[in-house]
């Protein structure tokens, strides 16, 4: 099947604001009557933008996983935007989300050493309030990612 480039991006596009406007991924169904096309043209949209990074499938089917930065399962990264909760895929991710909507956040991210709740207040793109119990997170927050980037892609979901 042939896939059409201008419709492959606005198929992406639309993933993303059914993303920002429910905080779900859209389902092939979703995509397919949105555009008036079949399952299977909206499955192979999927696939294709998967294969170039632009959504991240669930294994061996075509329900979306991530667009990041927005996760379409529960994480341990919950994002707060307007009366919203969006999960995202990652502490990178977390950051994006209220840059990809370019409004203030509340960030609850669960600290995988200690596993307390860091509490990250974000006003016009940055921390305005830190909270991590028991430690002045003013100076003391630090995300760390156990893999390089170039190896991110090996095990997306791990990552």
């Amino acid at each position: 099947m042939s896939i059409n480039q201008s419709i492959l991006w606005q198929v992406r596009h639309f993933v993303y604001n059914h993303f920002a406007d429910t905080t779900l991924p859209p389902s092939i169904e979703d995509t397919a009557a949105y555009f008036n096309i079949s399952n299977e043209q909206a499955s192979a949209f999927y696939k294709k933008l998967h294969s170039r990074h632009a959504l991240f499938l669930e294994p061996e089917t075509p329900a979306i996983r991530m667009a990041n930065p927005f996760s379409g399962i529960p994480t341990d990264f919950k994002v707060n935007v307007n009366g919203k909760t969006y999960y995202a895929n990652c502490a990178w991710d977390m950051f994006g989300i209220p840059a990809a909507l370019h409004s203030d956040a509340i960030i609850e991210a669960v600290c995988k050493e200690s596993n307390e709740v860091v509490r990250l207040e974000l006003k016009n793109g940055s921390i305005v309030q830190a909270a991590v119990p028991g430690e002045d997170a003013s100076s003391s927050l630090l995300v760390h990612f156990p893999l390089p980037f170039s190896h991110w892609y090996d095990d997306l979901v791990f990552t």
